[in-house]
């Protein structure tokens, strides 16, 4: 069970996907398919939340940065506005994925 090319198809893949997919490919049952879904999410989030970094060999690695202080401007009038210091969190994506998305072409997956 594939999940489609994403983007690419105006597929986009749920938590309800990724269980079905454990479901089918794990062999557990849909109960025990949500829960681990549920469980790895659960890990990955928490760790961010610590400002921990999250990477996953071969996928790609889950960043928190920290961002300071600046000043932005407000598109609509032009008045410089404080935006105040945040964490974000950032996607890289390892080499293998990146040479695994651009080798496929976005037909073939469909």
């Amino acid at each position: 069970m594939g999940f489609g090319v994403g983007v690419m198809s105006g597929k986009t893949v749920t938590r309800a996907d990724l269980c079905e997919a454990v479901y089918h490919k794990v062999g557990l049952s849909r109960t025990e398919s949500a829960a681990l879904v549920e469980l790895v999410l659960k890990e990955i989030t928490d760790c961010l939340e610590r400002g921990e970094t999250v990477k996953l060999s071969s996928f790609g690695s889950f960043v928190v940065r920290k961002k300071g202080q600046r000043i932005g401007r407000n598109p609509k009038t032009g008045k410089e506005v404080p935006i105040s210091p945040r964490r974000v969190m950032v996607f890289k994506p390892s080499a293998i994925l990146k040479q695994r998305i651009n080798s496929t072409p976005a037909s073939a997956s469909e």
